[in-house]
């Protein structure tokens, strides 16, 4: 992973065995502890992704092959265990058919481009709460 800031823009290259989720939270050791993460692309093999039910559990499937990244928002936050990352992708299979959700993990293939906006220091905006599910809330500027 290399990142490059142009004030509070944040670019990141994920290169290939790289895991998106580590790879963003290790940000926090440059100062990076709060972000919108507004955009990605790339390509990822491995990833499971998932949606939360009604009754507040996780419903997940592994997709092994590799398939292109067509889009990556979320944000990076402190959480009670340390830095945390909320990631909603869409990907797209060599066939173009396209699945969505949230992602839990995935490994990047080829390379992942993303953009992040910093919103790092005192005051920071993000923190995460526990609930009485496996859904982790944002608490974000005041609004629990």
């Amino acid at each position: 992973m290399e990142f490059s800031r142009q004030g509070r823009d944040v670019f990141v290259r994920l290169d290939p065995g790289d895991e998106m989720h580590e790879s963003l939270r290790s940000l926090s050791q440059h100062g990076i502890n709060a972000a919108a993460i507004t955009s990605g692309i790339g390509r990822v093999i491995g990833a499971e992704i998932g949606y939360l039910d009604g009754d507040g559990v996780y419903q997940t499937v592994v997709h092994e092959e590799s398939m292109e990244l067509l889009s990556t928002e979320g944000n990076l936050a402190p959480g009670p265990d340390g830095p945390f990352t909320h990631i909603h992708v869409v990907l797209s299979d060599d066939g173009h058919v396209v699945r969505g959700g949230h992602l839990f993990k995935a490994t990047i293939a080829v390379t992942a481009e993303i953009h992040l906006r910093d919103l790092s220091g005192e005051g920071s905006p993000f923190e995460r709460v526990a609930t009485d599910n496996q859904f982790m809330r944002l608490s974000f500027c005041g609004i629990e």
